[in-house]
């Protein structure tokens, strides 16, 4: 039955819904909920969540501390959803969150040494598992949908 619902072909599936735009809307949400539950599966071992863990990997990326609103933004998350991830963060000895110097209203994130200890063993294998479970597709159509996909991003956060 779930293969007959989430099968999309160059007809139309009104299963899906009434447009390709709603078809498409329904596959990146279901998609998204099967892969954020295989990575929640993976990280549940060091005790962290895929919305921490890409929290994580937001404020590691930053050319410089990000603001919590910026991760908030980056995420497409509440300030106060972000809050929540940003404490635990905070508590298990991951993130440190810092008075600007600058302006001592605006509080810096800053990921701890012990995230690059963490991720260090981590990484190479849950690249390789990320990778298997896209792996239907091409790297030619893995780029490709990447490139939609962000398109799509650029143009919804303006």
């Amino acid at each position: 039955m779930l293969g007959n619902i989430l099968h999309m072909s160059q007809e139309f599936n009104p299963a899906l819904g009434p447009t390709p735009s709603v078809q498409l809307f329904r596959a990146v949400i279901g998609l998204a909920a099967h892969l954020r539950t295989r990575m929640d599966q993976r990280l549940a071992s060091i005790g962290l969540t895929t919305q921490q863990a890409a929290v994580l990997s937001v404020v590691e990326a930053a050319s410089a501390p990000p603001t919590l609103g910026e991760v908030a933004a980056i995420l497409g998350s509440s300030h106060q959803n972000a809050r929540q991830i940003v404490s635990a963060l905070e508590r298990k000895g991951l993130l440190d969150v810092a008075v600007d110097p600058d302006d001592r209203r605006v509080r810096r994130l800053r990921v701890t040494p012990k995230v690059g200890a963490v991720f260090a063993e981590r990484d190479p294998s849950d690249h390789m598992e990320v990778e298997q479970w896209f792996s239907v597709l091409s790297e030619g159509e893995q780029r490709q949908a990447v490139e939609m996909l962000h398109r799509v991003l650029a143009d919804l956060v303006g």
